[in-house]
């Protein structure tokens, strides 16, 4: 027995529209499933997830602060999925990207100026860009499977951080805590208003989407993305190379990466720790396909993740629970977007094969 997929040439709008809906429809009703399985009471457990964290202005901060990095790496990785080129690193060109951006904040400490912060976003950039180049050169050269290379740097990048830390970059004065200084206020992102945490790190996230929706629906680079994404031979007829494509998606993908990690250090937590991120660059691969690869949609999916954060810190706290059922329910959330395109947009066929006969024909 074989399965194949064959699309459907009648694909339903309708369905194609709602299948996130129904993702998520179908990852609550499962999530509840399991907490009641864990001894909680699922009605509960629901609701502080989704509703108990928009019931206060400051947890509507923290939802913004958490949704930033969401969005910004989302965007970046809408870009390069729609053109067939699959970064799965986003989580080291994340971390990469606050070391770069921290530089001026933990080494050159004494510089004041008011051109430090703007440095520090620009090198964030060029952190991520960077380190996603690694895993660009080694596709477009070498021909390279870039999921497992982009996928193995987030390991370089998380050690690398933790031996910042603990050794040249810790704070000489933390008590011999692993961390760097703290941020002098200079390098710190301001907050967008005055009733909360909220930083620009949020800012950034929602102009990033605008010009990248921008650039997907009224420029040639993206139809060229989209063309080649779609079909690669179709793409050099046209005149596109695949070849600068996959550096193109590959870079922007690593600096919107890297600012969402500069941004968060400087802007949230205003210090280099041997963890800096519970998993956004993971995450941000939910996001972009739970937004349909559309930047204005992985705006609302990013604040649905980020509701996920929240929510799951007060569960932990108000069930005492661990955060592992946290992540099954993200990744249930991943599990369901993924299965519903693919029942919407395919059909399943099995291909059934008598195995006298392929035996007969072996032998002969």
């Amino acid at each position: 027995m074989r399965i194949e997929l064959e699309r459907r040439p009648d694909v339903s709008r309708l369905f194609s529209i709602l299948s996130p809906v129904i993702a998520l429809a179908l990852t609550i009703f499962f999530g509840g499933i399991m907490f009641m399985m864990l001894g909680k009471d699922p009605i509960l457990a629901l609701y502080s997830f989704f509703i108990e964290p928009l019931m206060e202005v400051w947890s509507l901060h923290e939802l913004a602060i958490k949704a930033a990095p969401l969005i910004l790496i989302a965007v970046g990785l809408s870009v390069c999925y729609r053109s067939n080129n699959w970064n799965i690193g986003a989580e080291g060109q994340f971390i990469m990207g606050a070391i770069a951006g921290s530089i001026l904040p933990v080494v050159f400490y004494d510089w004041q100026s008011p051109l430090v912060l703007p440095l520090m976003m620009i090198l964030g950039m060029l952190g991520g860009a960077l380190f996603a180049a690694i895993p660009a050169f080694l596709k477009a050269h070498m021909n390279t499977n870039e999921i497992l290379t982009s996928l193995m740097l987030v390991y370089v990048a998380q050690l690398f951080l933790d031996w910042l830390v603990r050794g040249p970059w810790r704070n000489p004065g933390g008590m011999n805590f692993p961390e760097t200084r703290t941020f002098d206020p200079i390098a710190v992102l301001p907050e967008m208003v005055a009733s909360g945490r909220a930083h620009w790190g949020f800012g950034f996230a929602i102009i990033a989407a605008v010009l990248i929706w921008f650039m997907m629906r009224y420029t040639l680079k993206g139809f060229e993305i989209t063309v080649l994404g779609q079909s690669a031979r179709a793409g050099r007829f046209a005149g596109f190379s695949s070849r600068k494509m996959i550096w193109f998606s590959m870079l922007l993908s690593g600096a919107l990466a890297g600012l969402a990690g500069i941004a968060e250090v400087s802007g949230a937590i205003q210090q280099l720790r041997p963890v800096i991120s519970p998993g956004y660059g993971f995450t941000a691969i939910i996001v972009a396909f739970l937004g349909r690869l559309n930047p204005l949609g992985i705006v609302v999916a990013g604040l649905v993740l980020a509701l996920t954060y929240l929510g799951g810190e007060a569960v932990q706290v108000s069930m005492q629970i661990s955060d592992k059922p946290i992540r099954v329910f993200q990744g249930l959330l991943l599990f369901f977007v993924l299965s519903c395109d693919t029942l919407i947009h395919y059909k399943i066929r099995m291909m059934w094969y008598d195995l006298s006969e392929t035996a007969g024909k072996g032998a002969r």
